[in-house]
């Protein structure tokens, strides 16, 4: 009797010392899971985010873990349907137990995913969206890295309609949440040069004709266009301006900025402005840093790298760099004391510095400028400043 009270007893001591630890964290790992879309609409995307976690993943337990922790990774797929995020929430939060979500993609699947994971205190760390839902309303257990589709457009437009002289302003949208964010931000950013969007003509999600949404832009004498659109759409309203003859600025979001676009639109996408934040990795990239980590990952994954493979791989070097700072004793809330006075500092793909603080979720809120030119995406602005 004696010895099994002993055993209670003992037990009973330990259990505390493993909680303190956290969920996720062991003796030699640290278990983190990402839900991407690998079977639906985006799963181009999703494959390559999850690729480029791979790759951070492999590097650093190559080089003996997190303080001495290996990193194992968990992903499931939600096929870009929220119902399926919950599923996987689930999944990775009760089963798995892991420390965090990091990387998740799409807006409405992290809306469906994060009650469940903030309920067993799992933190949902650079989810791969840029909806402003993904810091506000504030979180402790939410951290955003991407600038906004509404700040994106807001900064960019007013600059480039005066570098164009533009005189009329439209915007052709998908009928949604990431559309209007996108209008919202042209209606914001023109008016604060006296402006106004004179024409806004939208389209369901999955259309595939565009022909009476440019007929009415070119009506109306628009001669700088902001696009609400990912990339079938894109494409598609260039398509069609082209065919007609119409000839505006075209300006999109981090959404269009995608090598799909110039892969996919051909000759005809040449001159279409999109704003973003990390740079297309392009294999022969001039820049030697990115030319080399574009052909790591070519040769490891036999599949050329994305804009997305660069989420992926940034939002897992981020993640280390926290849950190295908060020490050997890594927990929720170590972690979170360690992002409260987090600065990530620019990187080789030209990210803007990110600070962090007890009530700042989001790293920054600047994006930059990019132009297809000659078939490939180049950089022709710095950073726009947010005022």
């Amino acid at each position: 009797m004696m010895k099994r009270t002993a055993v209670a007893l003992a037990l009973a001591l330990s259990t505390p010392m493993a909680l303190a630890q956290g969920q996720g964290v062991g003796k030699d790992e640290i278990v983190i899971g990402s839900i991407q879309d690998l079977s639906g609409p985006l799963a181009g995307f999703g494959k390559q985010v999850r690729l480029g976690m791979m790759l951070r993943v492999d590097e650093i337990n190559e080089q003996g873990g997190v303080n001495g922790r290996k990193m194992r990774l968990i992903v499931e797929d939600s096929g870009y349907d929220p119902r399926r995020a919950v599923l996987a929430a689930q999944k990775l939060v009760n089963q798995d137990k892991v420390f965090a979500v990091v990387g998740h993609i799409g807006t409405a699947p992290n809306m469906a995913a994060m009650p469940i994971q903030f309920e067993k205190n799992v933190i949902n760390f650079f989810p791969v969206t840029a909806a402003r839902e993904m810091y506000e309303p504030f979180h402790r257990l939410k951290y955003s890295f991407a600038a906004t589709y509404y700040d994106q457009i807001r900064l960019a437009a007013p600059k480039l309609v005066k570098e164009k002289n533009a005189k009329k302003v439209c915007s052709v949208y998908q009928d949604d949440e990431f559309g209007l964010e996108v209008l919202r931000g042209a209606e914001a950013g023109v008016k604060s040069i006296g402006m106004e969007v004179a024409e806004k003509t939208s389209f369901k999600r999955g259309a595939t004709d565009f022909s009476s949404q440019v007929a009415r832009m070119k009506a109306a004498g628009c001669d700088f266009v902001v696009l609400g659109t990912i990339i079938r759409e894109t494409i598609g309203v260039i398509g069609e301006s082209r065919k007609t003859g119409f000839s505006p600025t075209f300006l999109g979001s981090s959404a269009a900025y995608t090598d799909l676009i110039h892969k996919l639109g051909g000759k005809a996408m040449d001159g279409l402005y999109a704003t973003h934040t990390v740079q297309h990795p392009y294999l022969d990239e001039t820049s030697q840093p990115i030319r080399f980590w574009a052909n790591k990952y070519k040769t490891k994954f036999n599949e050329d790298p994305t804009v997305f493979s660069v989420y992926g791989y940034l939002a897992v070097d981020a993640f280390i760099r926290a849950a190295s700072k908060a020490g050997q004793n890594l927990n929720t809330d170590s972690f979170v004391k360690a992002m409260d006075t987090m600065v990530i500092p620019t990187d080789m793909f030209g990210s803007a510095e990110m600070t962090f603080g007890p009530k700042k979720r989001l790293g920054n809120n600047v994006s930059r400028m990019s132009q297809i030119q000659d078939g490939r995406w180049k950089v022709v602005s710095d950073y726009v400043k947010a005022d």
